[in-house]
């Protein structure tokens, strides 16, 4: 299908201009409004974007991507058979009731495990220096596009790749030296991207159901941090004069050997395993328990309401679940930022979940949501406007992380976090605005 415009293409427009709006609302300082850094992130949103889905010969590159996963989902399968035989997707011992059937698929056999095998990965990258060279290039970049400071350049190109808590680690030595519109910047970009490890779990989750689910994926966290830089810069503008200068790639994230750099990959991917299972087993079980209260809590609004509600609305007590409620309150920020009026609910519905049960939930569930709820485009959209940790219980992990990093800063740090939220979380909605704007049928 040859790319083409239409109205659909103009409501992600003002999506970004009112979120623009929205943070300089919020802003310390409305006086000054970065117009040169507003330009430079739509610049480099909208050309990584066409880099990889727009230039000749581009789909050979997302074809590699997602050849890449295909490749480590595979090999990752055969350490779990190993490991858990058919609980990890191996032959049953059984003979199966249903032959025609597809083999169970077990979430914490045939997913976490990949969040281990490439937390490892990356450690042995590092070690071997190849991310550090791919954490430079996109520094160079931030640095010169973006006016940021050399440290703050790199801790913002180390959060496409890493984690909101070791990405700090990359520029340990410059940590106390940072502005404090720099380490809320570190913030809300941390929280506007997420880690390569759950990168290649949420595609693995997503690819039954989205083409090219890989290369969005990649795609949207790399194009979130330009949002999160320009946010968080809107909000709490930089001192003049107090950017830091150039700084050299020095890291205080180092390992011994190869066989070091592996093993210390795994006990951290191990620990990532833990704290995903255990959000994942409480948030559910949470969701579980209020949907079960609901019908309780919304009769006697139902009861007022009836008179002026159609029939047809889910407030009722018998349909209302969170996910509904979240539906409602989120189904206009969906809409704005390009999905179609008749898909809005189900999208803003997977925006609430992200931001109040984590955005690993909302991915299984948009994984989970029929073809006939979010055609493929909107599928599109809304894993750019979720690909971000950006939600209530993140902000605990990030102050843990950076309080035991910076001691000395916590009360500022404990200042910033809640404040970091909501451009982290519209950093996501910002990319996916920009990602909806451009040309109809450029992703097909």
């Amino acid at each position: 299908m040859a790319p083409f415009y239409d109205l659909e293409n103009a409501r992600p427009i003002a999506a970004v201009v009112l979120i623009l709006l929205a943070c300089w609302a919020l802003s310390e300082d409305r006086r000054r409004f970065p117009w040169l850094m507003v330009a430079g992130a739509l610049v480099v949103q909208a050309g990584l974007v066409l880099l990889l889905f727009a230039i000749p010969n581009s789909k050979a590159a997302l074809d590699g991507i997602n050849g890449a996963v295909d490749g480590l989902a595979m090999a990752t399968n055969k350490g779990t058979q190993f490991v858990f035989s058919y609980l990890g997707g191996g032959d049953a011992p059984y003979a199966p009731s249903n032959p025609d059937a597809p083999p169970p698929f077990i979430f914490g056999f045939q997913v976490l495990p990949l969040i281990l095998v490439i937390s490892a990965l990356a450690a042995l990258l590092w070690h071997w220096s190849v991310l550090k060279w791919i954490i430079r290039g996109f520094g160079f970049v931030f640095e010169k596009t973006m006016g940021l400071g050399g440290a703050s350049a790199t801790a913002t190109a180390a959060n496409i790749f890493m984690g909101m808590v070791e990405s700090p680690i990359v520029i340990k030595a410059y940590l106390d030296k940072l502005t404090r519109s720099e380490l809320f910047l570190m913030m809300v970009v941390g929280l506007a991207t997420v880690a390569g490890s759950t990168m290649v779990a949420y595609a693995t989750i997503l690819a039954p159901t989205l083409q090219n689910a890989a290369g969005h994926v990649l795609v949207a966290s790399i194009i979130s941090a330009p949002a999160g830089i320009l946010l968080a810069r809107i909000i709490i503008p930089e001192t003049l004069g107090a950017i830091g200068g150039g700084v050299d790639y020095t890291s205080e994230l180092k390992y011994e050997s190869s066989m070091d750099a592996i093993t210390k990959g795994v006990q951290d991917g191990f620990m990532v395993i833990v704290n995903v299972a255990a959000m994942l087993i409480v948030f559910v079980a949470f969701v579980w328990i209020i949907n079960g209260m609901l019908p309780t809590v919304m009769s006697p609004v139902a009861f007022l309401l009836n008179p002026i509600l159609p029939d047809h609305l889910d407030i009722y007590p018998q349909r209302a679940t969170l996910q509904v409620i979240f539906g409602y309150v989120f189904a206009p920020l969906a809409w704005i930022i390009g999905i179609p009026a008749h898909e809005a609910q189900a999208a803003g519905a997977l925006l609430g979940v992200k931001l109040f049960l984590t955005e690993f939930v909302a991915f299984i569930e948009l994984g989970m949501t029929p073809e006939n709820v979010l055609s493929e485009r909107s599928r599109m959209i809304m894993t750019y406007a979720l690909c971000g940790f950006a939600n209530v219980a993140s902000i605990g992990i990030m102050v843990g992380g950076m309080t035991t990093l910076m001691p000395e800063r916590r009360p500022e740090i404990l200042g910033l976090a809640w404040k970091a939220l909501t451009p982290g979380f519209l950093a996501t909605c910002m990319a996916a605005a920009v990602v909806a704007a451009l040309p109809r049928g450029m992703f097909s």
